[in-house]
C-alpha cells in the first residue's frame, strides 16, 4: 500500500499549479486507450460468437462486464433506433452506455440525482463530440417520464439502464414514455433467486439512509424477471459478477434463450456493505449479510403484499 509520505505527495501534486488540467489530460489520454482496447474486444465478439452472456463480457467505461454484453445483445437484436436512457450513472465515468455513446455513436439522456455527471459530460468534450444529454434530478416514478421525454426521447429506444441502488423496479414499471429493445437492470443478489421482492415504494429512498449496512435497496431478481415477463421482455442472464439483469423485448428477441429466475441467477462476490461506523464491511456471509436486513419490510411483487426480508428469503448462503 502507498504510505502516508506518498499519500501526502500525490495531495500537494493534485494542489499544485496547473493539476487539474494535467489530470484532465492524463484520464482522457487513458481513455482512448481504453476506447482502442474496447473496439478491438468488440469486433472479436463475431469471432468468438457467444453462445453465454459471460463469454461476451468485457469492461470498458462499465463497472464489470456489461460492455460485452451490451455490444452482444445490440448485435442479436440490432435495434433500428440507435437510442439510450440510463439512469442512475454516478458521474458516468463508469456506466453502462457511455462505450454506447463512443463506440457506436449512439445518443441519449444520462440522469442522476447530482451534478458530477453534468460536469463530467461538459468538461470532458462529450457534450460536443456526441449527442448525450446529462439531467440533474431525483428520479421518483412521478416524475420520471416527465424527465424522459424532456430531454427528446420518446416511442422506442434502443437500450433502457436503470441503476438507482433503491426504487429501480418501481422506476421500470413506471416508464411508458419510451419503449425499449433491451433494458439492464440493477437486481440485489443478497436477495437470492427465488423470491419476487422489491423494496416498498418510496420516492425519498436512499440505501444509506435505509440501513447503515447499504445491503437494503431495490429488487430480487425474481421480481425483475416477473415484471420482464409481465412488459413483454425475455430475461436472457446476467453478468457473471452478480450486479445487472439483461432483458430483450420478445419482439426482437429472437433467437437468443430465454433464462428463468433461477438458471439465469449470478451470485454477487463483490462486498459493498457497511459497519455501523460507515466503513467498509469484510463480512463475506450470505446468512449473517441477512440477517442484519431480515426484520426490514418488502413488497412480494406476485401478490402485492409486504412481508419482511427474512420470510421471504429464509436463511441462505453460508455461515
Amino acid at each position: 500500500m502507498p504510505s502516508d509520505f506518498a499519500y501526502s505527495s500525490l495531495r500537494r501534486l493534485a494542489s499544485a499549479p496547473g493539476a487539474r488540467h494535467l489530470i484532465q489530460r492524463v484520464r482522457g489520454e487513458q481513455d482512448e486507450i481504453r476506447l482502442a482496447i474496447g473496439r478491438l474486444e468488440s469486433h472479436l465478439l463475431d469471432l468468438r460468437r457467444p453462445q453465454r452472456l459471460q463469454d461476451a463480457e468485457f469492461k470498458v467505461f462499465s463497472q464489470f462486464g456489461e460492455d460485452g454484453i451490451i455490444q452482444h445483445l445490440v448485435r442479436a437484436v440490432d435495434p433500428a433506433e440507435t437510442t439510450f436512457v440510463e439512469i442512475g450513472t454516478g458521474d458516468y465515468r463508469e456506466s453502462n452506455t457511455r462505450f454506447l455513446l463512443q463506440n457506436d455513436n449512439w445518443r441519449g439522456v444520462v440522469i442522476d440525482g447530482g451534478e458530477d455527471h453534468v460536469r463530467f459530460v461538459l468538461g470532458s468534450g462529450l457534450s460536443w463530440r456526441y449527442d448525450v444529454e446529462p439531467v440533474s434530478a431525483f428520479v421518483t416514478r412521478e416524475n420520471v417520464n416527465q424527465l424522459i421525454g424532456d430531454a427528446g426521447l420518446n416511442g422506442r429506444i434502443g437500450l433502457l439502464s436503470v441503476d438507482v441502488d433503491g426504487i429501480d423496479y418501481w422506476l421500470w414499471n413506471a416508464i411508458d414514455v419510451v419503449d425499449p429493445a433491451i433494458v439492464v437492470a440493477e437486481y440485489n443478489a443478497l436477495l437470492g433467486p427465488e423470491a419476487a421482492i422489491t423494496v416498498p415504494y418510496d420516492p425519498a429512498f436512499v440505501n444509506s439512509e435505509a440501513h447503515f449496512s447499504q445491503l437494503y435497496f431495490g429488487a430480487s431478481l425474481g421480481a425483475l424477471v416477473h415484471l420482464g415477463s409481465q412488459r413483454g421482455y425475455r430475461f436472457v442472464g446476467c453478468a457473471s459478477n452478480g450486479a445487472n439483469a439483461f432483458f430483450v423485448r420478445e419482439d426482437v428477441a429472437g433467437d437468443l434463450p430465454a433464462q428463468t429466475a433461477a438458471s439465469g441467477y449470478r451470485e454477487s462476490r463483490f462486498l459493498t456493505g457497511r459497519n455501523p461506523d460507515g466503513t467498509l464491511s469484510r463480512n463475506r456471509s450470505v446468512a449473517e449479510r441477512l440477517a442484519l436486513i431480515g426484520d426490514l419490510p418488502v413488497i412480494d411483487v406476485t401478490t402485492g403484499t409486504e412481508t419482511t426480508v427474512a420470510t421471504a428469503v429464509g436463511a441462505r448462503g453460508r455461515a
